[in-house]
């Protein structure tokens, strides 16, 4: 079994006298962090000697954190389900989703979720981990989801995308033909009063920004590529239905399922900045053989 996960740090000249408590602040480990290490069996280590928070650091120390060892909840088990993963290291994961998969268990799909694939993968190498998954998709969406392996990383890649740091650009298949080759739609989106799934555009509703290029029209479709300045669920269905146009397959929204049989939308590639490394990553993934083959025969 592997240990916990860990970081390290060499102690610059420039942090000579500062208290590890205050040095971790500004690594962003948080106060529930640094009690979870206190009370449920992590360690701060200087040069390999145990010390506490008030311990303070001289320059060319070593410092590390180890985090307790994480647990999957009893609600959620492993499942021997392939992933298709496009980058992985010790602190996340870069995953290609599948259509009909949902991200998380749900009560209509207890099972078969990228969740449980994750603990099935996790416990066959070895890591101990729970299910952090930064970037959610709809279960009929396809596309790329970000992991991370721990909770403090999963915590650093949060405030990322909550300040608009980890950009994600979308293709869709939208019924119709866009007449603009770009645009940008602007409308806030809102749970739909009767219905606990469905959104809409609506007064009331949280902003919501969606920009649109027109990559190809066809006869009866205009092939997309979306970027999102705003995360609403179901964003891109909901703002392109508004416009008249929306995904091919997505019969909640009005789309028609001759051609495909779920909402023609895959996220393809995504950027942000390594939460330890801090290195500028991206990643793409191919367009789905369904949306393929749509295209393929499209006049």
């Amino acid at each position: 079994m592997r240990p916990g996960f860990r970081i390290e740090w060499k102690i610059s000249k420039e942090n000579t006298g500062k208290i590890i408590r205050d040095f971790l602040k500004e690594q962003e480990i948080s106060k529930t962090a640094l009690t979870d290490i206190k009370f449920r069996g992590g360690s701060i280590l200087v040069n390999s000697e145990d010390v506490n928070v008030r311990y303070p650091l001289q320059a060319e120390d070593e410092l590390t954190v180890i985090f307790p060892l994480e647990e999957a909840g009893e609600g959620l088990k492993g499942e021997n389900i392939p992933l298709n993963i496009l980058f992985e290291d010790e602190y996340l994961l870069v995953v290609n989703k599948p259509s009909a998969m949902n991200t998380i268990p749900s009560r209509e799909h207890p099972t078969g979720s990228l969740a449980n694939a994750l603990i099935g993968y996790y416990g066959s190498q070895g890591i101990k981990a729970t299910a952090h998954i930064v970037t959610r998709l709809d279960r009929d969406t396809s596309g790329i989801v970000l992991v991370a392996k721990h909770r403090h990383v999963h915590h650093l890649l949060s405030k990322q995308q909550k300040s608009g740091m980890v950009k994600r650009t979308y293709e869709a298949l939208a019924e119709g033909v866009f007449k603009e080759d770009d645009g940008t739609v602007i409308q806030p989106i809102g749970r739909k009063s009767d219905s606990i799934i469905e959104r809409e555009v609506r007064e009331d509703g949280q902003y919501a920004c969606t920009h649109y290029t027109v990559i190809q029209r066809s006869d009866r479709f205009t092939h997309l590529e979306l970027r999102l300045e705003t995360g609403r669920t179901h964003q891109i269905r909901v703002h392109m239905s508004f416009m008249g146009h929306p995904l091919l397959g997505d019969d909640l929204y009005g789309g028609h399922v001759d051609l495909i049989n779920r909402q023609a939308l895959h996220c393809k590639e995504i950027k942000f900045i390594h939460p330890l490394l801090h290195e500028e990553m991206s990643f793409r993934a191919p367009l789905p053989e369904d949306m393929d083959l749509i295209m393929s025969t499209a006049k």
